[in-house]
């Protein structure tokens, strides 16, 4: 079958990063615009008697010689002579963090970036996607099998290979981007379903919280720093993209489902905060951050409950993670159990500063009410109707002094996909020493600590944002042979 595809466009060198992401977002409008505009037409007319395709925009870098760079930067450089490759979709929501990216790859190498079309088609639903007129139907619903005429979502190509370190050189170059465009393109359209949020509002500062009593506490102090001209912060959204600008505004109507509901306070250069409500389970805890990971955050917090193991505890005392015990196992096939999961000096001060803060305890005294240890995380809520003698064991063994079923699983995720990570924990039952989670306790609990446990999980991640990204994207999330983009 022939093949209609726009016109070509030309393969172009660039040594300034405004310059070729001005390109990148041409060529991708152009792309997109043009299955847009054929895809209407044969919803109309019927198919044509021609194959309809376009491709993602590429940024390929070649060098011969290795980089003479500061041996602190974990990015922004390839680690060998070569060729490496990274197809771009949605240029104009990555447009700050693609000029980041390759300038910095032109700075640190002296050498252009070559912007064009890759050879990856670009499937029809994730170009219509921005255009509100535009629905694909279902298999069987047209009139013609859409996979005859347009380019779908191919899943064999949609994977975490490079991020996961198993991508395969299959023309001899290398990958410059963690994620490739097919990739991400799968993740915008999983986080606007699961999240009720358009993926441009998700800011680079996220919390991860299991319980939807954050969420009030948090819109409370939304709309308290937008009443406050030297805040920062411009706008606060909710579910269904609502969106306001004043501390007084009201919410036109919200999305009344959404799995993982989430809110995001903005500021002008996406460095505000987004907060998650995943709801229990390991399982939420990686569909989260499987598709946030996608945006590139900065760093990214779990300030949920947890079950205190430790009769030293009590209730609202902090746990604050400095290792994980890892049997939540959805992640085992993507990261062996054997991999450690280190806890990350820059979040770690930020957060015990923030607790010393909000607490107004510091040093020794601040003992009194947060542990520093091993958090576990399980795959099974009711685990306290098993038999004691193999759980207890092991969570001794580990030293652990916390358990819960999501901390280990955003760690996990935050180390493969290269995203700082930390966790700050607060005891809300003490199942082992007969405390456990009742109606009338947990009322009380969530009345008083709620508020506290949210301000100090929202005061680290201010603390994060006065960091330089070079301290914060450490070395210690890298391997050996890394992409150049973060």
């Amino acid at each position: 079958m022939k093949i209609h595809t726009p016109e070509t466009q030309a393969r172009r060198s660039f040594t300034d990063a405004d310059e070729a992401v001005a390109y990148l977002i041409a060529l991708y409008e152009a792309a997109t615009q043009f299955l847009c505009s054929e895809f209407s037409k044969a919803m109309a007319e019927g198919a044509p008697n021609q194959r309809i395709r376009a491709f993602y925009p590429e940024v390929r870098f070649v060098t011969s010689t290795y980089a003479q760079v500061d041996t602190r930067l974990s990015f922004g450089h390839v680690s060998a002579p070569g060729t490496y490759i990274a197809t771009i979709t949605r240029p104009d929501l990555f447009a700050s963090y693609l000029r980041q990216q390759i300038g910095l790859l032109i700075a640190n190498h002296d050498q252009p970036v070559h912007i064009g079309p890759s050879d990856t088609p670009i499937p029809v639903h994730f170009a219509v996607a921005n255009d509100d007129t535009i629905t694909v139907p279902q298999e069987g619903a047209a009139e013609f099998t859409l996979r005859d005429v347009f380019d779908v979502p191919d899943l064999s190509t949609t994977n975490d290979d490079i991020v996961n370190g198993t991508a395969e050189q299959v023309d001899g170059s290398g990958s410059l981007a963690p994620f490739t465009a097919q990739r991400v393109d799968y993740s915008l359209a999983r986080l606007s379903h699961y999240t009720a949020t358009d993926p441009s509002h998700f800011q680079n500062y996220v919390l991860f919280t299991n319980y939807q009593f954050y969420v009030a506490e948090f819109e409370a102090y939304a709309r308290q720093m937008l009443d406050d001209p030297q805040s920062g912060y411009t706008a606060f959204v909710a579910p269904g993209n609502a969106e306001i600008t004043s501390g007084d505004q009201a919410f036109a109507e919200m999305a009344k489902t959404s799995q993982m509901p989430t809110y995001h306070l903005k500021r002008a250069d996406g460095s505000g905060i987004t907060l998650v409500n995943i709801g229990v389970g390991p399982s939420n805890a990686k569909t989260a951050t499987d598709h946030i990971a996608v945006l590139r955050p900065h760093a990214w917090l779990m300030v949920g409950h947890c079950a205190g193991l430790r009769n030293t505890q009590a209730l609202g005392d902090f746990v604050l993670a400095h290792a994980y015990l890892r049997e939540d196992h959805v992640l085992d096939d993507d990261l062996p159990v054997w991999v450690p999961i280190p806890a990350l000096a820059e979040i770690q001060i930020a957060l015990e500063g923030a607790v010393a803060q909000v607490t107004k305890l510091e040093g020794y005294e601040l003992k009194r009410i947060m542990r520093t240890g091993t958090v576990a995380t399980i795959d099974n809520r009711n685990w306290e109707l098993r038999d004691q003698s193999g759980p207890v064991q092991r969570l001794s063994q580990s030293r652990a002094i916390a358990l819960d079923m999501e901390s280990a699983t955003i760690a996990a995720n935050g180390y493969r996909f290269r995203v700082p990570y930390g966790t700050l924990l607060c005891v809300s039952d003490k199942p082992l020493h007969g405390e456990l989670k009742l109606p009338g306790m947990a009322s009380d609990f969530y009345k008083t600590q709620v508020a506290r446990h949210l301000m100090i999980g929202i005061g680290a991640m201010e603390r994060l944002r006065e960091m330089p990204l070079e301290r914060i994207h450490s070395r210690k999330l890298r391997s050996f042979d890394e992409t150049a983009f973060l």
